[in-house]
């Protein structure tokens, strides 16, 4: 995986073609799994900051229209909202599947223990989207995949010491059952 990074961002290719320099971003599986956790900490780190100028830009293509920024592969890796080796399965489809089992009673244990605060539900809540994510055979229109987006996206509004009220934790707890449900479905099914 190579990343072109500019010298200028305000000197398009055509003017200086030689601000432009090839940087590979990893040599070897240690440093790619790096560089997997480094873009996951920029995508939350992206995302707290785009709040901060979301009234004046509707989206992030707005932003990177406005300032020039020709990175379609850094958009791609914010819209899927994880790095490109977070993929699939790869053919691990059990433990995939074992991950997500666990995932879901983590979480909903959790929210039965009457655990509140985003800090402590978000990381195992993220990690259950990715492994969602990652396994090939659930289709990209499963609706616990929506569900678990929604949730996150709230608790991403929130701060670290917020935590949910009674409703939301119920209504999170129902979503989790009922996306837990569904999840057993697919693979009944499959």
């Amino acid at each position: 995986m190579f990343a072109q990074v500019p010298a200028n961002p305000n000197a398009g290719p055509a003017s200086r073609p030689e601000l432009y320099e090839e940087v590979k971003l990893h040599k070897n599986a240690r440093e790619r799994e790096k560089y997997t956790g480094a873009c996951s900490k920029l995508l939350v780190q992206f995302k707290a900051a785009f709040r901060q100028v979301a009234k004046d830009f509707p989206d992030v293509e707005a932003f990177m229209k406005k300032y020039r920024l020709d990175c379609p592969l850094a958009l791609e890796r914010i819209k899927e909202d994880r790095p490109i080796t977070i993929k699939d399965d790869k053919g691990n489809t059990s433990k995939c599947i074992a991950d997500i089992v666990s995932l879901f009673i983590t979480v909903m244990d959790a929210l039965r223990l009457e655990i509140r605060a985003m800090v402590d539900i978000q990381p195992d809540l993220k990690e259950l989207m990715d492994a969602m994510q990652r396994l090939s055979i659930l289709p990209s229109d499963f609706e616990g995949k929506g569900k678990v987006q929604s949730w996150l996206e709230k608790l991403s509004t929130m701060s670290a010491s917020d935590e949910l009220d009674d409703t939301q934790a119920k209504q999170m707890l129902f979503d989790l059952e009922s996306s837990y449900n569904a999840f057993n479905k697919v693979l009944h099914d499959h």
